[in-house]
């Protein structure tokens, strides 16, 4: 048997943009992705704590230390430039593994940047 465990989140980071008209996704500053150990085109979940939308998506790759966290596709409905938003990872774990995991948790600054 295998859960579904928290593997990861980037907490209370601001959207910088929100593009309806691209093909989907969330593109995430490279920088804050590697920070949380989220590879490209991973799921995420993103949580706004503006509106309290939750919604499914993949990550995008975006310019290191740009800061950029952007809504794209049908996902720019669900925030909007300033909004707060939390980006979760979850991975399929056993349960012994699940019983060691310690998820990475990331608090970015109020720049989208990843604090030392």
């Amino acid at each position: 048997m295998l859960v579904n465990i928290f593997k990861s989140k980037i907490h209370r980071v601001k959207v910088t943009q929100a593009e309806l008209n691209y093909v989907g996704s969330i593109t995430i500053d490279e920088a804050l992705l590697e920070a949380a150990g989220i590879m490209e085109n991973e799921r995420v979940q993103i949580v706004n704590n503006n509106n309290g939308e939750r919604i499914e998506t993949y990550a995008i790759k975006g310019k290191r230390g740009s800061g950029i966290i952007c809504l794209n596709g049908a996902a720019a409905r669900k925030a909007q430039p300033g909004d707060i938003v939390i980006i979760i990872s979850y991975a399929w774990m056993t349960p012994e593994q699940a019983a060691s995991h310690k998820p990475i948790v990331v608090f970015p600054d109020e720049n989208n940047q990843v604090v030392a």
